[in-house]
């Protein structure tokens, strides 16, 4: 099998000598495991699939040993110490020089994916530490590690904690600490809207969010200011909350190439978010989702699923002597039978398009230039626009890098400058940020401008700058922050601070939520029909002691205090 593992792991070596598979559903403490393993070796990488879930991680090593021994390396940020022992990175951004005593990569049943398939199997089957390696995921990666990887020794986890089918429910119906799960932006927001007035507010979690805006809306639901996260299947990767039932409002999503119903095991890693270590959870249907039939149920209790059968593989090893010879080894195919040729992906499709522009063939002639093009190629198309405009881009990085030797600073700076701006509402604050993410990845960059570490540090501010007014425009939609509050101390059952003003207005916790009048109170009537159970019940309970004294004060009132009409 020539050229299907690089040569440092065909040399008397077998395939899958020193590596361990770690499988089993989600909430196994696969990643936890991880950990813990890196950290008892002296040095170590690990590999992610989200630049989300890298920070996460990075946080909880850099809590065990300390910032100055952790680098965190994705496509848009980097952290480097001078002398770390431990990476932590998204498996594309994965380094490849690094010699390391350990190595991990998360979630490899994403080696099946249709757009990002080949890049995790080329670090299944090429990427090693020195002393050990594991490589974790879902059990339906089993027959695929034996048959790829003869030698690796394989070791299953059982969930900590029991999946229960609840059936289906009302939107409106649904329990406290629920996820509700939809596949569009559109989608999620209309339900968000919807358990605004029937709950007082929801977060909202969309793979479009930068990391820091996502951390916040999650942060809302973690410490219960609301008590539903409304998603899309972002949530289904690693993300630790504290979801007691996920609830499906739609089966169906666009996968990059088709419309189609979700498989078992994508329906599995999202109903798995629901219960935490040993506390059980529940999934159900809810909206337009049909109830799921007895057959998925099963599987979905039972982790019991197809095995993978054949994973996406794209040739890494490139040919850089001409434009014709890079694309000639990109179009390669494999040659094992578990592996398939992975479909044209963003990155290829981008060459494509430059590759027909005169002036590129013109500059892309020999090694170090072809190698350049292919490296500009690898500029993610943040802003998901057509090809050929995203091809545009590519061009012009690639002329000013070969041209000049470096991306002019006027020219990045009214870039920068164009994304630098808080206003707009959500869509045009989402765009914003999918133009400075391109920014903030050009930055990274090592040698693509003059002085990379001043842009990195202006592309963050600007998109934390945007994040935290993506954030704040999402809170004033889908949060009614009066209900929270009220909803809040309801349940946390504390004494809630309340004033009567002189002319009967009723103030709980610094919100106006009606009048009293005599023994009657009247709730807000702006209010009065998206939350008035809510205003009813704060009403109860912060009037009682004023209603018993006024009652108390009429009872012991002379007869002369009291006029007939």
């Amino acid at each position: 099998m020539p050229n299907l593992y690089s040569e440092a792991f065909t040399n008397d070596r077998v395939p899958g000598a020193g590596v361990t598979a770690v499988l089993g559903p989600t909430n196994t403490g696969k990643t936890h495991l991880a950990i813990e393993r890196m950290v008892a070796h002296p040095s170590g990488l690990i590999g992610l699939p989200l630049r989300l879930l890298a920070r996460e991680v990075y946080n909880k090593i850099v809590d065990k040993v300390g910032a100055n021994a952790v680098a965190l390396v994705t496509g848009e940020e980097k952290i480097k110490p001078s002398k770390p022992r431990y990476w932590v990175s998204t498996v594309e951004a994965m380094p490849r020089d690094l010699d390391v005593s350990f190595l991990a990569v998360d979630e490899i049943q994403i080696a099946a994916d249709l757009e990002r398939g080949h890049v995790f199997t080329d670090r299944i089957l090429r990427r090693r530490g020195r002393d050990e390696t594991l490589l974790l995921g879902a059990a339906t990666m089993r027959p695929m590690i034996e048959r790829l990887l003869p030698g690796a020794s394989i070791v299953t986890r059982p969930r900590l904690s029991q999946l229960e089918y609840a059936g289906d429910r009302k939107l409106t119906r649904q329990p406290r600490r629920t996820a509700i799960v939809a596949f569009s932006a559109d989608e999620v927001y209309a339900i968000a809207e919807l358990i605004k007035r029937q709950h007082g507010g929801a977060a909202v979690v969309l793979g479009s969010l930068s990391p820091r805006t996502r951390n916040a809306q999650v942060a809302m639901f973690q410490s219960g200011d609301v008590d539903y996260l409304i998603a899309t299947d972002a949530i289904g990767m690693g993300l630790n909350l504290d979801v007691d039932h996920v609830a499906f409002a739609s089966d169906r999503k666009f996968d990059g190439y088709q419309f189609r119903r979700l498989t078992p095991p994508e329906f599995a890693q999202i109903a798995g978010r629901a219960g935490r270590a040993t506390r059980d959870g529940t999934f159900g249907t809810t909206g337009r989702c049909a109830p799921f039939e007895p057959e998925l149920v099963n599987a979905l209790q039972n982790h019991s699923f197809e095995p993978v059968k054949m994973l996406q593989w794209r040739n890494a090893e490139l040919d850089f002597a001409s434009l014709g010879a890079l694309q000639v080894s990109l179009a390669e195919s494999p040659r094992h039978e578990a592996l398939t040729r992975a479909p044209v992906a963003e990155d290829l499709r981008v060459l494509d398009h430059v590759a027909r522009d005169p002036e590129v063939r013109e500059i892309a002639q020999g090694k170090a230039a072809v190698e350049r093009l292919w490296d500009v190629c690898q500029v993610p198309d943040y802003r998901k626009i057509a090809p050929a405009a995203h091809a545009e881009l590519v061009i012009t990085l690639y002329r000013f890098l070969m041209q000049k030797g470096r991306i002019p600073d006027s020219w990045f700076a009214a870039q920068v400058d164009q994304a630098d701006r808080t206003d707009g509402g959500i869509d045009t604050l989402s765009a914003r940020i999918a133009q400075i993410r391109t920014w903030t990845f050009v930055a990274n960059r090592p040698d693509w401008l003059a002085d990379p570490e001043h842009w990195q540090g202006i592309s963050r501010d600007v998109e934390n700058k945007l994040s935290d007014a993506l954030h704040e425009r999402l809170t004033e939609r889908f949060v009614d922050r009066r209900t929270s509050v009220l909803m809040r101390r309801l349940r946390e059952n504390t004494m809630l601070n309340t004033e009567i003003g002189k002319t009967g207005e009723v103030i709980v916790e610094g919100h106006v939520i009606g009048r009293l009048d005599g023994f009657t109170f009247a709730p807000d009537a702006a209010e009065a029909g998206s939350d008035a159970k809510a205003l009813q019940a704060t009403a109860q309970k912060a009037l009682a002691g004023e209603i018993d004294a006024r009652a108390e004060k009429l009872s012991n009132a002379p007869d002369d205090q009291f006029i007939l009409t």
